[in-house]
C-alpha cells in the first residue's frame, strides 16, 4: 500500500513538474492559491459559475498567480480544480453535481450549473505574464482582463466584460455590456463581439482594415472610422468596409448600441 501511495505521489509531482509548476495548489480555509509557469503563447483558462474573474498581465514577471476566494454559506462545498491541457492550464470552480462519475477532475467535462441550491460565490484573481493567452468564462459574474499582451477570449452569461490587450480579443455576453480595447488589427479570420442585453464599445487602432457586420434590434452604430456601406443603409443592420477591408469584424446586440472608436481620439 505504501509503495502504491509513493508511486502515486511521485506521478503527481512529475505531472506538476512537466507543467513547470512552481508549487502545488494550496488551500487555506476558503482561499485557494496557485503559482506556476507556462511556455510563451500558451493559455490560462478560468471557468467560473458564480463570481467575477479579474485578470491582469505583467511584462516584468514570468509567474502565473491565481487566487480563488470562496464566500457564502455553502462555500466549503465548492472545489477548485487545476487541469493541464494541450496548450496550457484550465482552472475551474466545481459545484456539487457538476461532475459525472466518469469525468471527475476534468474541467472540460463539467456542466455549468450543477447544484442550483448552492449559494457559494467564487471570485478569481489572476496575475500572469503578458506573453500568454487568456480565456475567462463565468456564468454569473463579470470578466475583466487588463494589460494583456496576447489574445483574450471572454464570455459571461450574466455579467459585463471589460478587456484591454496589446493583441486582439473576442467577447460575448447575454446580460451585460462589452468594453474592449484592442492593440492590433492583424487578427486571422473573424472577430466576434456579441451580447443580447447590453452595449458594445470597441476601441481599435487607427490602421484598422475590416469588413464590418453590425446588427442590433434596439440600438444604433456610432463609428470614428469612415465606413463604405455595401447594399442598403439600415438603422439596425449594416454591412460595411473600413479601410481596405479583408478581415471580418462581427458586432451584434439585441438591446443596445455599438461604438467603434479610434484609439487615442
Amino acid at each position: 500500500m505504501k509503495t502504491f501511495r509513493s508511486l502515486a505521489i511521485a506521478a503527481l509531482l512529475l505531472s506538476f513538474a512537466a507543467l513547470g509548476f512552481a508549487q502545488e495548489p494550496t488551500e487555506n480555509g476558503n482561499r485557494w492559491h496557485w503559482t506556476g509557469k507556462l511556455a510563451p503563447d500558451q493559455v490560462v483558462v478560468i471557468r467560473n459559475v458564480n463570481g467575477d474573474i479579474d485578470a491582469s498581465g505583467s511584462s516584468s514577471s514570468d509567474q502565473i498567480e491565481v487566487t480563488a476566494e470562496k464566500t457564502g454559506t455553502d462555500a466549503d462545498q465548492v472545489k477548485i480544480h487545476l487541469q493541464k491541457v494541450g496548450d496550457g492550464v484550465v482552472i475551474c470552480a466545481v459545484y456539487p453535481g457538476m461532475f459525472s462519475s466518469s469525468s471527475e477532475g476534468d474541467c472540460e467535462s463539467t456542466s455549468h450549473f450543477g447544484n442550483n441550491h448552492n449559494n457559494a460565490r467564487v471570485d478569481f484573481t489572476v496575475r500572469m505574464p503578458q506573453n500568454l493567452r487568456f480565456t475567462g468564462r463565468s456564468v454569473n459574474g463579470a470578466v475583466r482582463a487588463e494589460s494583456m499582451g496576447r489574445y483574450v477570449d471572454a464570455e459571461s452569461v450574466n455579467g459585463g466584460i471589460h478587456v484591454q490587450t496589446q493583441s486582439w480579443a473576442s467577447a460575448s455576453s447575454v446580460n451585460g455590456s462589452i468594453d474592449a480595447r484592442l492593440g492590433r488589427t492583424d487578427w486571422p479570420g473573424e472577430l466576434d463581439f456579441k451580447t443580447v442585453n447590453g452595449s458594445v464599445k470597441l476601441e481599435m487602432p487607427s490602421n484598422l482594415n475590416a469588413d464590418v457586420d453590425f446588427k442590433s434590434v434596439n440600438g444604433h452604430l456610432e463609428s470614428d472610422f469612415p465606413l463604405t456601406v455595401q447594399g442598403s443603409i439600415g438603422k439596425h443592420v449594416l454591412h460595411g468596409t473600413i479601410g481596405s477591408g479583408g478581415r471580418e469584424l462581427n458586432v451584434k446586440t439585441v438591446n443596445g448600441s455599438v461604438e467603434l472608436r479610434k484609439a487615442g481620439v
